[in-house]
């Protein structure tokens, strides 16, 4: 059950803190919600020092993927985020956070399903890196128009708030890896383990804050991302088969497409004040 071990690391995590919320909402005086910028930091770090210029190589390899696949991002998920939040009738703050996920770009995971998928990964990385470099734009930009008329939503403040969480820390890891790369073998060993603890830990103070919501609207917002989900499979998969992509890349623009960084969507939703919905 090894290669199921980090899924059952976030059931575990998430039953805990529903089980338990306290636990990880304060420890004496200090509030954990507190370590979720920082963790996402070290995540998007280490994202960094795992990057370099041959990253973007794709871009010019194969701009028509890249393309497609940045478009099929940042239009199929958050038209079906409010969609659905319209359709299911969530309370405002809930619909924005639907919303939100929709509106994040791909996150890590889907770098490694593409490689499970025997996909195309090098295409995956650069989605997955450009999306996120676009993202102090982008997830503003979809928030505003999607999502405006139901919180508010200050556009420069968010952009800020992601470039913080995203580009500085990721700048910061380009840097260490120019300086020092090939010294820090343990440091790139390290990373991936380092990423999935920080994620696990960011999910439960998450599900600790939100807990309350969750058990007033759990079952149809757990129906809501399944289908949000499984639609971004599916159209983004589509949406590159007629447009006479091959195989290969139609599977990795669907997992681009349908997996989205959610820890950066917490971020975002903490900085708004709004992480317990």
């Amino acid at each position: 059950i090894k290669g199921f071990s980090f899924a059952l690391w976030i059931f575990s995590s998430v039953s805990a803190a529903m089980f338990y919320p306290g636990v990880f909402q304060k420890w004496g005086s200090f509030e954990l919600k507190a370590l979720i910028v920082p963790l996402l930091q070290l995540i998007m770090f280490g994202m960094g020092t795992a990057m370099s210029l041959k990253d973007f190589r794709e871009v010019i390899k194969s701009p028509k993927a890249v393309f497609i696949g940045l478009v099929c991002q940042f239009t199929i998920m958050p038209i079906i985020g409010i969609s659905l939040a319209t359709v299911f009738g969530f309370p405002p703050e809930i619909a924005a956070g639907v919303v939100l996920i929709g509106s994040s770009p791909s996150g890590l995971a889907s770098n490694v399903m593409t490689y499970i998928a025997k996909a195309n990964l090098a295409l995956s990385v650069t989605l997955t890196t450009v999306a996120t470099l676009l993202a102090p734009l982008m997830t503003p930009m979809l928030m505003k128009v999607l999502a405006g008329q139901l919180i508010p939503i200050d556009f420069w403040s968010m952009m800020w708030g992601i470039t913080k969480i995203v580009i500085l820390p990721i700048i910061a890891g380009l840097i260490f890896n120019k300086l020092l790369h090939g010294k820090t073998k343990w440091l790139d060993d390290a990373m991936p383990k380092v990423s999935m603890i920080c994620i696990a830990i960011v999910i439960s103070i998450i599900t600790a804050s939100g807990r309350d919501s969750l058990l007033e609207i759990g079952i149809a917002l757990i129906f809501a991302s399944i289908i949000h989900n499984s639609a971004g499979y599916f159209l983004g998969y589509w949406s590159c088969q007629l447009l006479k992509m091959d195989e290969r890349s139609c599977r990795t623009i669907a997992l681009e497409v349908g997996l989205q960084n959610g820890g950066l969507a917490s971020g975002i939703a903490l900085q708004m004040g709004k992480v317990a919905t």
